[in-house]
């Protein structure tokens, strides 16, 4: 069993930061990309940023410049840092991995900017 542990998230106001990261654990013999996604209420889930095993990234246009995202191989962990956070910004995010070839999610963190 592979399971995907997110933590961080909370409450924030505009223009504040957030961290988030996401622990891969279980029975792991590769994990290929790990990314993060958001789904907003009423809105369909999208995507945030990924990054690949040797960090080749992508981002959503909407978090260029604000949101980095970054990966510990060793630890099986990937982190997303959140600056310069809007209020559009809030949503459930949720971390997404590739695990031994399989895609595994996480069970989500509310992420909420407001004032």
């Amino acid at each position: 069993q592979v399971q995907l542990v997110e933590s961080g998230g909370g409450l924030v106001q505009p223009g504040g930061s957030l961290s988030l990261s996401c622990a891969a654990s279980g029975s792991i013999f590769s994990i290929g990309v790990m990314g993060w996604y958001r789904q907003a209420p009423g809105k369909e889930r999208e995507l945030v940023a990924t990054i690949t095993r040797v960090f080749t990234i992508d981002y959503a246009d909407s978090v260029k410049e604000r949101f980095t995202i970054s990966r510990d191989n060793a630890k099986n962990t990937v982190y997303l840092q959140m600056n310069s956070l809007k209020p559009e910004d809030t949503a459930v995010y949720y971390c997404n991995a590739v695990v031994n070839r399989e895609t595994y999610w996480g069970q989500g963190t509310q992420v909420t900017v407001s004032s």
